[in-house]
């Protein structure tokens, strides 16, 4: 539709047919209709034997393609084939309004009478005379052409997959078996601007190989029949009818796009691209096939060439070789193949020809990434006297000390609702703006790049504005961050390539130095096995193939923090090591060189414990952190606070009275004769008085243990209690009695005591946490006593 027709100058007495729009293109020869001055102003001749355009059809059918959208709809008539007739095309822009049904009938009443198809792009433009892919600015319809097989068949696939459509036009072709040709549509929800429209038509490409569509609308320009105008082909007049409409059935965009993905090819359709033609040679026989100048052989050089040149270009557009092994075998074919080679220069301008030519048909490429880490001819290595007598100095840390090195992994880890996010932000905007954060330094203000996929933008704007930082740090990072909005996409090769140019958009002058990918899981791919998160093949793949290929596309010194959550471990295997948390695959941790890890030893408390694992450097402490009055602070991990005292005083409240709950259930417990282990007194009373889940009582009884305020007993059988299978043996406390039983004087008589006296056999040592045996049962004494 944007080819200009070589079409002779009109007449002088012709010049008032033209739309007054398009005066300011004098070299434009198409014949711009204005449905307000007809044609012919003679009597309509009805033809009995053929349909006449339906106002209603073509009202729905604009409804559904252009209800929402706004601008100019670009509006294509030509005469169709087989009509023994000719004619020029003529092209209208009519406004996308309330008007636009009425001008569309008028116009298709008009094409009628002279034999023309009526064609429209499903998209709006903003000015006249414009109707070229990159001149779209709305799209609200998705479609997709079914031209060929079994329709029905394709049909009934795309709805048990995609669900039902808007609309279904029959454009009034027929298949060799008979069956109708078919245009389905599905409305979105609202118009498609922007980067959208680029999406969209990857999934009409996308529905249209799945089902052997007409592959051309993935090309935002491509036009289409109009529902409710006439058919005529090849001596066939027919309408171009609706034969299914839900008009209040629309779609939104993601939740389809997310459908298509899913959707798995039709039964007989095959992802794998034929280029062979019936009048062709087929490619496989070019491609080893010599071919000399001179018309030796049974084709040209120029034939072969473009053959191969067009097979690659192919794989490079949907993503199956980069652009740099598609040129590299575009050359091999030349050196290899042609007698004599085509110079570059030809081999050059012949492929960017047929390349372009390409993408005006078939749509955007899915550009898969060139690695800028290609592998050395040659691999490095150095004696042990080489790496002692460089004394070069080191090269700056992105985030010191050796927190993030250059070209270093940063993984930050956490439970969902730990805050990592929030941490997360106020430490990327301190980086941007070259300040210190919680010990963390930047050498100066870093160009950071946040590609996140779970705040939506209104959520994250409200979140930068209560960040709660000094407006002097807020000012100084400003144009160092750029963030991205929640994105519904996945890092695989598409998705590799939007990144790496809006990363070179953002930061056209100088280079990246932190990719921040927030999280891991909303983006990962696992290549083409389609592993996840767990499987180390698919998290290696993620890692080498995606993420450090994305970072050697940009900047190969640019440092990458990946977000990742942790799954659930008790306080003690997080205790002992917190980097196990961590969610997916082992492999993630062999890969990193920094690990974070942010979490919460007391539950009921507010301070954070931020785990540290390096592998570039010197080990460093864990940091205490917590918010204060709105803001990250460290605080000092001895029993004196710096900041919250008062808070901090409760809290430890709050831990006295647990445990002076905890010894009072364990003596009342034994006087009703009723003994526990640890494991059973945590599961027994989970939730009751205020105490806490089975593991933040667990907890509690470690500590009383390691204080020796609680003992144990290994076994009590002569009261019905056997030895326990417990490392430690029954819980016991100072002074302890089992059951209620009265303990009589024989020669007075009085009652001296009641129940029998539990005492320990076992304790906790406090340095090894191992049991050890009580030496003297009968004497309670505390580990602070055997110090002295």
């Amino acid at each position: 539709m944007t080819d200009t027709p070589k079409d002779p100058p009109e007449p002088p007495e012709d010049t008032n047919m033209r739309d007054d729009s398009t005066t300011d293109q004098p070299g434009e020869n198409l014949v711009h209709f204005n449905p307000w001055r007809d044609f012919n102003d003679a009597a309509p001749q009805i033809d009995p034997f053929g349909d006449e355009p339906d106002p209603e059809q073509i009202a729905s059918f604009m409804e559904v393609v252009f209800g929402y959208c706004d601008g100019l709809i670009p509006v294509r008539s030509f005469i169709d084939k087989g009509q023994g007739i000719d004619g020029r095309p003529h092209n209208i822009w009519i406004a996308a309004d309330e008007t636009a049904p009425e001008k569309m009938a008028t116009f298709a009443g008009w094409a009628a009478r002279e034999g023309a198809a009526v064609y429209v792009i499903p998209g709006t433009v903003t000015e006249s005379g414009r109707a070229k892919a990159a001149d779209v600015a709305q799209m609200q319809a998705v479609v997709v052409d079914i031209d060929s097989g079994d329709i029905a068949a394709r049909r009934a696939h795309l709805e048990r997959h995609l669900g039902p459509p808007t609309m279904v036009v029959e454009s009034g072709g027929i298949t060799p078996e008979g069956q109708h040709k078919a245009h389905v549509w599905w409305k979105l929800t609202e118009p498609a601007e922007g980067d959208d429209i680029a999406r969209l038509c990857r999934l009409r490409g996308d529905i249209a190989a799945k089902v052997g569509g007409d592959m051309h609308f993935r090309s935002a320009h491509q036009p289409i029949r109009v529902a409710g105008s006439v058919y005529y082909k090849n001596g066939l007049k027919t309408l171009v009818r609706i034969v299914e409409l839900n008009a209040r059935l629309e779609r939104d965009l993601d939740e389809f796009a997310e459908a298509v993905v899913d959707m798995p090819p039709a039964p007989g359709v095959s992802l794998t691209p034929d280029f062979a033609t019936l009048d062709k040679p087929a490619v496989e026989d070019v491609l080893v096939t010599p071919v000399r100048e001179g018309g030796a052989d049974d084709w040209s050089r120029f034939e072969g060439a473009s053959a191969a040149i067009g097979y690659f270009i192919r794989l490079v557009h949907e993503g199956r070789l980069s652009k740099a092994e598609g040129w590299e075998a575009i050359c091999g074919y030349n050196a290899a193949m042609l007698r004599p080679q085509w110079p570059v220069e030809r081999l050059k301008r012949e492929s960017e020809r047929l390349w372009a030519r390409h993408v005006e048909r078939h749509g955007p490429p899915l550009v898969r990434l060139d690695s800028a880490a290609p592998v050395p001819d040659e691999i490095p290595s150095f004696t042990l006297g080489q790496l002692l007598d460089d004394k070069s100095p080191m090269p700056a840390d992105l985030i010191g000390p050796r927190v993030l090195t250059p070209g270093g992994l940063l993984v930050l880890g956490g439970a969902p609702k730990v805050g990592k996010s929030d941490l997360l932000i106020a430490l990327l905007v301190h980086l941007a703006a070259g300040v210190p954060f919680l010990g963390f330094t930047p050498p100066r203000p870093l160009r950071i790049f946040y590609l996140q996929a779970e705040i939506q933008y209104h959520y994250l704007r409200e979140r930068m504005q209560q960040i709660g930082l000094p407006p002097e740090l807020i000012v100084a990072a400003r144009d160092n961050l750029i963030v991205t909005p929640k994105l519904r996409m996945l890092l695989d090769a598409e998705g590799s390539a939007r990144v790496a140019e809006a990363i070179r958009s953002a930061f056209p002058d100088d280079p990246l130095d932190i990719l921040c990918i927030d999280p891991i899981r909303n983006l990962f791919d696992g290549g083409p096995d389609g592993g996840g998160e767990n499987d180390n093949a698919a998290m290696m793949f993620f890692l080498k193939d995606r993420v450090e290929v994305l970072r050697d596309h940009v900047n190969p010194d640019c440092g990458v923090i990946l977000v990742h959550h942790t799954k659930k471990l008790s306080k003690h295997q997080v205790k002992e090591d917190p980097f196990l948390a961590l969610s997916g695959a082992s492999a993630l941790r062999g890969f990193y060189t920094t690990g974070l890890i942010l979490h919460r030893p007391d539950e009921e408390a507010s301070e954070r414990r931020l785990e540290i694992e390096l592998r570039n450097g010197p080990a460093l402490p864990a940091k205490v952190v917590d918010k204060v009055n709105g803001t990250w602070a460290e605080l000092t991990p001895s029993s004196e606070r710096l900041v919250r005292k008062d808070l901090g005083a409760r809290h430890d409240a709050e831990r006295d009275r647990k445990n002076l709950v905890v010894l009072g259930l364990i003596f009342d417990e034994a006087a009703e004769g009723r003994l526990y282990t640890a494991t059973q007194f945590a599961e027994a009373f989970e939730n009751q008085l205020d105490l806490g889940g089975r593991y933040s009582i667990r907890e509690r009884l470690s500590v009383l243990a390691t204080k020796g305020q609680i003992k144990f007993r290994r076994n009590f059988t002569e009261h019905g209690f056997p030895g326990t299978q417990s490392h430690f043996g029954y819980l016991v406390v100072r002074d302890m009695r089992f059951g209620r039983d009265p303990v009589i004087d024989a020669e007075t008589g009085e009652v001296l005591e009641e129940g029998v006296a539990v005492l320990p056999t076992h304790y906790k040592c406090p340095h090894s946490g191992r049991a050890r045996e009580v030496e003297n049962p009968s004497v309670w004494v505390y580990p602070e006593e055997a110090h002295d």
